[in-house]
């Protein structure tokens, strides 16, 4: 039986987050670290006002997650697979070795910074549940024009569709599939219109940057966001690091190939609880944990006990 860490992305912040992780000296030397990193205290991109900025969530994300990830290392605890969801996928990149911690900081501060440049407003994500891939395909289609563009973007479950682009397009189409009995259609947490082609400027300015970072072969395998496979080359890695802005993250598939190559465990990172939840629904017969609602401790129980099997 194998361990899968999960890495959350953008929407799964809330303010004065950094607060709220464990109390153990790997998180605090990550804290630390972080803002010799920045030349600020990390703390300054915790609050509510600073997570009004795309740039201040990406860091507080990456850093939430890396954090953890040095805890559960320093007490033995070492995933058998990496997945990371959006900007999660630079965490993950982190877990398998192939990204150092500072690169991969100064790296998703870079990708905030051009995603917020290129939408500074007028533009988000939602999410409908409820229905297909094909079925919102086709709302998405009814109200899409130049003007006001709006795509399909991560497929989260069979049955839970984001999308991305215009929010006077979202409203549209959230309201359509409301009157047409989706169980949920809101708008993310989210300020910019990821994983879809609007994005495809900053994919490759950010995979020019990427070009200047040392990239090792990871040491463990790595979840593609685009195409769900088990990346195990650093070029593979950099790619999807690049390309996963501009295209839609498939988690679902993602989920079952983990537990397809053995995968029966999965622990979320903080933030959140939603890839927890969804790896729930999808793999009843797998366990699925997160910090935010079953705490370090006893995540940290079973992962000592998973490593103690696999050995």
């Amino acid at each position: 039986m194998r361990l899968s860490f999960l890495f959350p992305g953008q929407g799964s912040q809330k303010p004065d987050m950094l607060d709220e992780l464990p109390r153990h000296p790997a998180v605090e030397a990550a804290l630390v670290e972080a803002s010799e990193i920045l030349g600020e205290s990390i703390y300054n991109f915790a609050s509510k006002e600073a997570l009004e900025s795309t740039v201040s969530v990406q860091i507080c994300l990456l850093v939430s997650s890396v954090a953890v990830l040095k805890a559960f290392e320093s007490e033995g605890v070492y995933p058998d697979f990496a997945a990371g969801h959006s900007a999660g996928a630079f965490s993950a990149a982190v877990a398998c070795k192939s990204l150092e911690f500072a690169d991969a900081l100064r790296l998703i501060k870079l990708r905030g910074q051009l995603m917020e440049k290129a939408y500074p407003e007028g533009y988000g994500m939602g999410v409908i549940t409820g229905f297909d891939q094909m079925k919102v395909k086709e709302m998405v289609e009814i109200y899409f024009t130049e003007k006001n563009p709006i795509y399909t973007a991560n497929i989260n479950a069979p049955d839970q569709i984001a999308i991305s682009g215009s929010i006077l397009a979202i409203n549209k189409v959230i309201h359509h599939a409301r009157d047409r009995g989706a169980r949920t259609a809101e708008l993310l947490n989210v300020s910019i219109p990821s994983h879809c082609s609007l994005m495809n400027p900053v994919s490759h300015v950010l995979y020019e940057e990427l070009l200047k970072v040392e990239f090792r072969q990871p040491v463990l395998p790595y979840a593609c966001n685009r195409t769900a496979r088990l990346l195990r080359t650093s070029h593979q890695v950099r790619e999807d690091l690049a390309f996963n802005v501009s295209h839609p993250v498939m988690w679902h598939n993602i989920s079952s190939i983990l537990c397809e190559n053995g995968s029966r465990l999965f622990i979320e990172m903080p933030p959140g609880n939603v890839l927890a939840g969804l790896s729930k629904k999808a793999l009843p017969g797998a366990r699925s944990l997160s910090l935010e609602e079953n705490g370090f401790g006893n995540c940290l129980f079973l992962g000592k006990r998973f490593c103690n099997q696999n050995k």
